[in-house]
Formats: C-alpha cells, structure tokens, sequence
C-alpha cells in the first residue's frame, strides 16, 4: 500500500515536472519566434536567400512547411501583445498560438484567448476553422452589399456645369479617380500655357499703336517735303 502511494506521487511529481518543462519550452519558443521576427526584419536572410523561411531551412534544419509557418507566427504575433504574453508565460502553446494567429486580431485576440485556455489544441483548431468559415461569408456578404449598392448619376444642371454623383467599388473607383485627377492635370496646364501666351499677345497689341503712328509720322514728313 505504502508502495503504491509513494510510486503514485513520483508520477505525479513526474507529471508536475513534464508541465513545468513545456511551459518553458514554450517560452523558449515566444523567445524564438521574437528573434526571428526580429531577423526577418532586419533582412538578415537577404543574402542569397529567397525568404526568412529559406534560411531557417538551411540553418537550423526546419523543414520549409514548418518554417514558413514559424515566420507567419512571427509577424502575427508582433500585432497580438495578449497572445504574445501568454505565450511569453509559458501559459500558451505553440500549437494553438499557431492556429489562433490565422484569425487573431488585436480586437479579438482577448475572446481568443478565453477559448484557447479552457480547451485542447485540437478544440482550438476546430474553432479557427469554424471562425474563418464565418470570415469567408461575412466577406462574401460584403462584397455581395457593395456590388448591389453601386450607382453613377451624369448630368448637367441649370448652370451649364457637369454634376457627377456616384458609388463605385473601390477597383472602379480608383480608375475615375484617375482619369480625373489627369484632366485636372490637363486642364491646369492648359490654363498655364494661356497665361505665358497672354503677356505676349498684350505686347504685340501695344506695339501695334506705335508702328502706325511712326508710318503716319514718315506720311506727314514725306507730304510736307512733296509740298515745298
């Protein structure tokens, strides 16, 4: 009986000791993630390497799935202070941070994190998968209310000037901005170049008067020599 109890409470010293270990490991691994953002950033990859993911590969022997998805967590994670600082605690692992950086944002990262404490990695991957479903419809939503909202109106009021009223999606929108912003452009040069003509049609208007009045001038003269 003695026996039983003592090798029971080595388990679960064991147990207790197996939990502390990974909760340091997954501060290991915040540690890590932040050295590579940090590296990713500084372009210390750049050097005959495609990506961050590549250099990984070659130095530290990941293979490329795996360090593409520690790059995303990187950069995720450097927007998501919550998430970042249960992980930093060793309070969150790596696999459901991994999973919650897919649809994490700074809004939604503190529900997130409620959900991911309470339940398994698998239960947090399960409900990533669920939320994006929702993401794709929310969007697909949006863009279905924007399409059917669109509208341009055309017309020419009791001024003479052109009214231009509408709702654009924002590909067609920037095209109009555009070809707007060009016949602005046009239009101010145009009136530049109307400017810098004016002044010398102004000239050519005032020596006009003046040559008439000289070739009337040389007329008096040459009437006056004819008469004596």
């Amino acid at each position: 009986m003695a026996a039983g109890l003592r090798r029971q409470a080595e388990t679960d010293a064991l147990g207790d000791a197996v939990a502390e270990l990974a909760a340091r490991i997954q501060a290991a691994t915040y540690e890590l993630l932040v050295m590579i953002h940090q590296f990713d950033e500084r372009g210390g990859w750049g050097q005959g390497f495609k990506s961050c993911a590549h250099w990984l590969n070659w130095r530290t022997g990941l293979a490329m799935g795996a360090a593409r998805e520690k790059v995303r967590v990187a950069r995720a994670l450097a927007d998501l202070p919550c998430l970042s600082a249960a992980m930093r605690r060793g309070a969150l692992s790596y696999s459901k941070v991994r999973a919650l950086s897919r649809v994490a944002t700074p809004e939604t990262e503190v529900r997130l994190l409620d959900f991911a404490r309470s339940g398994t990695a698998a239960h947090v991957e399960r409900l990533v998968r669920a939320w994006r479903r929702v993401d794709r419809i929310a969007a697909a939503e949006d863009d279905r209310r924007r399409h059917e909202s669109r509208h341009l109106e055309v017309w020419v009021d009791e001024d003479g000037m052109l009214v231009v009223r509408g709702r654009l999606s924002p590909e067609v929108g920037a095209v109009v901005q555009r070809a707007l912003e060009a016949a602005s452009d046009r239009l101010y040069h145009e009136a530049d170049d109307k400017a810098e003509d004016k002044p010398e049609e102004a000239k050519a208007e005032d020596e006009a008067p003046a040559e008439d009045a000289k070739d009337e001038d040389k007329a008096e003269d040459k009437k006056d020599k004819e008469e004596k």
